[in-house]
């Protein structure tokens, strides 16, 4: 029983939804009806507390109460009995107790009282056990009566080609994961962390939250866990979550944005007099912990369900589950838009994915592939997991990824490892009480990727940045930074790619890339700092002998990063300076100086760069260090803000002392200008060339990208 089941079940059609959320005013017309045909033997009080409990969705306290109407009407009465087996199909549909709900369906038959939609019900309760040749015959009989029903039809397809699906399997390797699991249910793990390593997912564990167990599961209501994977590749014991996330309620099924600072997940509450309807709430990270939650109001519609939220690889679209008016029937994928100003448009995903039956838990491969899982769409029984594609015409292409991937239970919940097809989902394959546990999945392939950080040189990481991605196989894209300066993408072997980082207030910086061919997966690590336009920025490694002025030969990779620097950013003019410590005359200081900073300018000249581009100055002891905050983490004893002049180093020890005077002796630079050969003479911006025609089309956005 998942958290969402509680409000919004995957399995029933959009008829038998209906009737759960029955109104508890009109149940007495009901209780009179059953009253008429049943004994005086009690089975009345027990149909009338199983039915207001089936009303507020509390499917396991009204099993209970129609498992004891059952056995106290007599055999004789049929009909009675008939139709309290009925309700008892429905509950154990519900809670996932596929068995109970097969041997339900076997008294409504054996009692005379099925009609089509049962002979429908019991084929796809007979599907998730595995039963497929009985659940043909149930399929076909449904079909007599209902000619066009598509989860008839789709569930006879099913049937007939489940066992051949099962026996050519798949590439797909998947282990139970035992780290994970209890002896509840453990379902919709979801990945965290810039290195994956961190795993979130809902139990109903006796660790859970609060005391009460649930009239809708006989468990505890589900709480949030977390288990985190240290160096060496093991994951810890599950924990609840800290802070305000887990309630008394029901928290499932949770998501993050991609800038990691959000999480959305579903929330089930419970009313004693009110049918139970999930919601999508949120929690704002902050110093690494979740804040309480809040709702987010997706619609005005309070007689609708909203769950299972999932946001796009791009973070532009929220998508979710729900049952309200307007979809294909049961429940179906919605999305809705994410804006600066709040919640936008939204939008059910169609027919080529939502079916009469139930579609939920939808997930995002980083790649942008979209994974949902379905009892509508042919597949092995219970909720499969699907893939979704867009094709060149924006149109969704749907497939079955196989078994063992997918059971004859209920798969769902699919979380990736980055950009590799790997991860963990949740399962109740081979669990009689049908409890979903936590299973790995991986699927073998050869991944190219790129993970790459931008920062401030000589800083900390820059989430604003953006990092522009052009390849000679016409890739053309724009990829968003996370919190931490870092961005991951897939990459092809034999393929050319240009990365451009830029960022406002700094310097663009430019790498590029031939991916080779490999017969093993491979990550390449590139390093994007960018140059501040306002602050001083150190040239590290410059040598120099003592109290000379001419560059050592090690001084060359420095430069030379120097030199690329500046071409990629050709309208850039800067002063480049020279500094000594305190020690010596001033103007020995001075002139040494200048004589060190012309000699990087004659290098940067002799390498190609224009000389009215450069401005050489030596200012000797005149200007001291000032600390940055970066600088105080490698040298403890130091403040941000420091000046390093001669007062405040005499008073420090002597070794701290010579830390500071190598700080002193450096050599930087500081932009000028940014419109070095924009303007003409008169000060007016140059007209853009122009790229010729027969090559404009194709690449004139790689040109206002490099340019």
């Amino acid at each position: 029983m998942r958290c969402k089941y509680t409000a919004v079940e995957p399995k029933l059609t959009a008829k038998l939804i209906r009737e759960s959320k029955m109104k508890l005013s009109n149940i007495n017309a009901i209780l009179m009806a059953l009253a008429f045909v049943t004994s005086s033997c009690g089975a009345d009080a027990y149909i009338k507390k199983g039915e207001k409990n089936l009303a507020l969705g509390e499917y396991f306290d009204a099993a209970n109460n129609f498992k004891q109407a059952y056995t106290r009407t007599p055999a004789k009465e049929k009909v009675a009995r008939g139709r309290i087996s009925a309700k008892l199909a429905l509950c154990y549909d519900k809670m996932n107790a596929s068995q109970k709900a097969v041997g339900a369906y076997q008294n409504v038959l054996r009692y005379g009282l099925a009609d089509a939609n049962t002979h429908l019900l019991f084929g796809r309760q007979l599907l998730k056990t595995g039963a497929y040749k009985a659940a043909e015959e149930q399929f076909k009989i449904a079909l007599d009566s209902l000619p066009n029903n598509k989860l008839a039809s789709e569930g006879l397809i099913s049937a007939q080609q489940a066992t051949q699906t099962k026996n050519e399997g798949s590439r797909y390797i998947v282990k139970r994961m035992e780290v994970f699991n209890s002896h509840r249910a453990d379902y919709s793990p979801m990945l965290f962390g810039d290195e994956h390593n961190k795993l979130y997912f809902s139990s109903t564990r006796n660790e859970a939250k609060g005391d009460a167990l649930s009239g809708i599961t006989g468990a505890k209501p589900a709480d949030i866990f977390v288990s985190e994977r240290d160096d060496k590749g093991k994951w810890t014991k599950p924990e609840p979550v800290p802070g305000g996330l887990n309630t008394d309620y029901d928290e499932g099924a949770c998501c993050f944005s991609p800038d990691q600072r959000t999480m959305y997940f579903t929330q089930c509450t419970t009313n004693p007099n009110y049918p139970r309807y999930a919601q999508v709430m949120t929690s704002a990270r902050a110093d690494a912990a979740w804040a309480k939650a809040t709702k987010l109001e997706i619609s005005k519609d309070t007689l609708s369900s909203f769950a299972h939220p999932a946001v796009s690889p791009n973070g532009q679209w929220l998508y979710f589950v729900s049952d309200m008016p307007g979809g294909q029937g049961g429940q179906d994928l919605w999305r809705i838009k994410l804006t600066t100003n709040g919640l936008g448009e939204m939008e059910n995903l169609g027919e080529d994915i939502n079916t009469p039956g139930n579609e939920c838990f939808p997930t995002f491969r980083p790649n942008g592939d979209l994974y949902f899982s379905s009892d509508g769409h042919v597949g092995l029984g219970g909720l499969d997991i699907y893939v979704a594609k867009q094709n060149n015409n924006q149109q969704w292409e749907i497939e079955h990824p196989g078994f063992p991937l997918n059971s004859n239970g209920d798969d769902f919940g699919l979380t990736f490892d980055g950009p590799y097809n790997r991860g963990f989902f949740a399962s109740n394959r081979g669990d009689a009480r049908g409890w979903d546990h936590i299973y790995a999945f991986e699927y073998p392939e050869i991944v190219h990727s790129i993970k790459g950080w931008v920062y401030e040189q000589d800083g900390y990481e820059l989430p604003a940045a953006q990092v522009f991605m052009v390849g000679n196989d016409g890739t053309n894209l724009k990829l968003g930074v996370l919190a931490d300066g870092s961005f991951r993408q897939v990459v092809k072997p034999g393929v050319e790619y240009v990365m451009l980082a830029t960022c406002k207030g700094y310097l663009n910086h430019k790498e590029e890339l031939m991916v080779k061919p490999s017969e093993a997966s491979h990550e390449y690590v590139l390093q994007f700092p960018l140059a501040s336009i306002t602050a001083p920025v150190l040239i590290d490694n410059i040598f120099y002998d003592l109290d000379k002025f001419s560059l050592r030969p090690e001084s060359k990779q420095a430069l030379d990063e120097l030199v690329k620097l500046l071409n990629e950013n050709p309208n850039v003019t800067i002063e480049l300076s020279a500094h000594c410590d305190y020690r010596g005359s001033a103007e020995y200081n001075k002139a040494l100086a200048q004589k060190r900073a012309d000699a990087v300018v004659k290098y940067l000249i002799d390498a190609g760069i224009a000389e009215e581009r450069l401005t050489p100055v030596g200012y000797g002891k005149e200007k001291p260090k000032t600390i940055r905050k970066k600088l105080t983490e490698r040298y403890k004893w130091l403040k941000e803000g420091d000046v390093l002049d001669e007062s405040f180093i005499t008073q420090l020890d002597k070794d701290k002392q010579e830390v500071c005077n190598q700080l002193n002796r450096r050599t930087e630079f500081v932009v000028q200008r940014t419109t070095f050969g924009l303007l003409d003479d008169k000060g007016n911006l140059k007209a853009k060339k122009k790229t010729p025609k027969k090559a404009e089309k194709e690449t004139e956005d790689v040109f206002d990208i490099l340019e």
